[in-house]
């Protein structure tokens, strides 16, 4: 009987180390609205990768290494930051409550500008193949600061996106877009 037992607790705890990891590096995401198209259309359903993005706080990861030290709070990204075009998944900057989800435009550092609908990156217009129809929208230059990034639905007729509410702050950053799995006949990974 207990070797049961013994059995039964291991394959819980199993079952709960698999949750915490699946929780903490995938997350699920419903498009809502048509801000994305034609990448993402209403009502499919994301797979979002959160460790892609996950911050390592390497200061106090040298408190647990005895022979790593860093004095000064540093975090940095586990495998990369955000980049240009990815799509990504973040809490809304005006209502935090609320997940969007868009194409990283700018990163920092860099400075945006959109003039008749054409979006120029350091004063270099940007190769866009995956918007059909440009918007007609105009704005004044930002220059994206530290950990700040701006971000456009591919749908630029219909999104509301940096150009109404300026740059996503780097904390806010859920994920990167990975697969479309609902519905399934329109699967697909996105690169």
């Amino acid at each position: 009987m207990t070797s049961v037992i013994r059995e039964v607790l291991e394959a819980v705890l199993m079952a709960v180390l698999v949750f915490i990891l699946i929780q903490t590096s995938i997350q699920n995401f419903k498009v809502e609205g048509y801000s994305m198209r034609p990448t993402l259309l209403e009502g499919q359903y994301l797979l979002v990768n959160k460790l892609v993005y996950f911050q390592l706080d390497l200061e106090r990861l040298s408190r647990t290494i005895p022979f790593w030290k860093v004095e000064e709070k540093e975090e940095q990204f586990a495998i990369h930051p955000p980049t240009r075009g990815e799509v990504i998944v973040f809490h809304f900057p005006e209502d935090p409550t609320r997940d969007f989800v868009k194409r990283v435009i700018g990163v920092p550092g860099d400075r945006v500008r959109i003039r008749d609908g054409e979006v120029f990156l350091n004063g270099a217009k940007l190769d866009e193949p995956y918007i059909t129809a440009k918007g007609t929208s105009n704005t004044n230059v930002v220059e994206l600061a530290e950990k700040e990034y701006f971000v456009l639905g591919d749908n630029r007729r219909g999104s509301n996106d940096s150009r109404n509410w300026g740059p996503v702050p780097e904390e806010y950053i859920l994920g990167k877009v990975w697969l479309v799995y609902w519905p399934p006949s329109m699967w697909q990974v996105l690169d």
